[in-house]
């Protein structure tokens, strides 16, 4: 997926800022994998083995983990899709609903959170503090 999808798709963009962040699964820090990521992304990738190291407690800091997953899953399951094809519309719409005005909140949310953590020192969340 990475070599046949991402990459070509990433090349139809300028991604000279564009960070790029994994979780630590086995898959995902395969040598080949991260020799890959770092071949694209530099040093502008987050990843267990890769030049910045996935940070601890990362799903409070990661909006894809604390925020987008809870939210399109609860709304593509809602009409309990009964095909392949009825589900994938339903990704699709649910992903093209979201406006920029949530991901401003989810991004003013993210930067609570760093404050948090930075202050607590890494300590982990005692409550959800994600609002919309």
């Amino acid at each position: 997926m990475i070599t046949n999808f991402f990459i070509p798709e990433l090349n139809n963009h300028d991604v000279q800022e564009l960070w790029f962040q994994q979780d630590g699964a086995t898959c995902h820090t395969a040598r080949a994998t991260i020799d890959l990521l770092k071949d694209t992304f530099s040093d502008r990738l987050i990843s267990r083995f890769g030049p910045v190291n996935w940070p601890p407690r990362s799903c409070d800091l990661t909006p894809i983990d604390y925020f987008l997953w809870g939210y399109v899953n609860s709304l593509v399951y809602a009409d309990k899709p009964q095909t392949l094809d009825h589900l994938e519309d339903n990704i699709c719409r649910v992903i093209a609903d979201i406006r920029p005005q949530m991901l401003e909140k989810v991004i003013e949310n993210w930067t609570s959170r760093l404050d948090y953590i930075r202050a607590s020192r890494g300590s982990p969340m005692p409550e959800i503090i994600f609002k919309i």
